[in-house]
């Protein structure tokens, strides 16, 4: 099973607010993780840190994951956790007031994967039936295309496609969004956030489902082709592909 990861800063943002990374446990299992922070005075990017490295630090920990209940069991968990510790540092911390994060992160092992999210980042699958997204933006836009009020069309360029209805660090009780696929040779999986998405279609994006290279250059064509068409905000991806017996390239930012 092989996982790339890589983050962009993009052509106008002054820093980066996304994290992330792909991480194995002992048993071998992959963790690929993805956040994009918000929040005034940088703090949009100590929470994304936050949340990428408190689960890479409990993935480390954690115990091989033979069932899709123990996975599902196991993010919920996780997740909740880095909420209270996301809520905590910015209590404490004047200038993290109000702080959050979206957060993607998908569990893979060689018979399932257990994907969870919170906001808009997402998450797309690919195999030899298709390819589709896994995820449902939880922004406002989306649910008033979700209601019929507005088109998908209309949606690409409305005013207010930024406002979450939900985020990392912003409640006191949150729930993620948890499921759990079939995970078999040559599927793959794409995590990312808007910075990608508002800037490449789906169209585009289903290249992961033929793609037969280097995933270093998937994800390299995948950022510069967002930067390409003005780059306004970070751009952060990782790819799980099920292979047998590669080495995983592991980073975070």
């Amino acid at each position: 099973m092989i996982g790339y990861f890589l983050t962009d800063q993009g052509r106008v943002r002054n820093h980066n607010e996304d994290a992330g990374g792909v991480y194995k446990n002992d048993a071998g299992q992959i963790l690929a993780v993805v956040a994009d922070g918000m929040g005034g005075h940088r703090a949009g990017d100590v929470a994304s840190e936050m949340a990428t490295s408190s689960l890479h630090k409990e993935w480390l920990e954690a115990d091989e994951l033979q069932k899709p209940e123990q996975a599902e069991e196991w993010l919920g968990n996780a997740i909740q956790s880095v909420n209270d510790e996301i809520r905590t540092y910015a209590s404490e911390h004047e200038e993290c007031f109000g702080m959050g994060t979206t957060i993607v992160a998908a569990i893979c092992t060689d018979s399932f994967a257990t994907i969870a999210h919170i906001g808009d980042s997402r998450i797309y699958f690919a195999n030899a039936f298709g390819f589709k997204q896994l995820t449902e933006d939880h922004s406002l836009v989306n649910e008033l295309v979700r209601s019929g009020q507005i088109s998908q069309e209309e949606a690409d360029h409305h005013p207010r496609k930024n406002v979450l209805l939900k985020a990392l660090g912003t409640e006191q009780e949150i729930q993620a969004d948890i499921q759990t696929i079939t995970f078999e040779e040559d599927n793959r999986l794409l995590l990312c956030t808007d910075g990608l998405t508002n800037k490449v279609s789906d169209e585009e994006i289903e290249t992961l489902a033929s793609f037969d290279g280097d995933w270093h250059s998937f994800c390299e064509d995948m950022v510069e082709t967002a930067n390409e068409r003005g780059g306004e905000d970070n751009i952060t991806l990782a790819v799980v592909h099920y292979q047998q017996d590669v080495t995983t390239k592991e980073g975070a930012d």
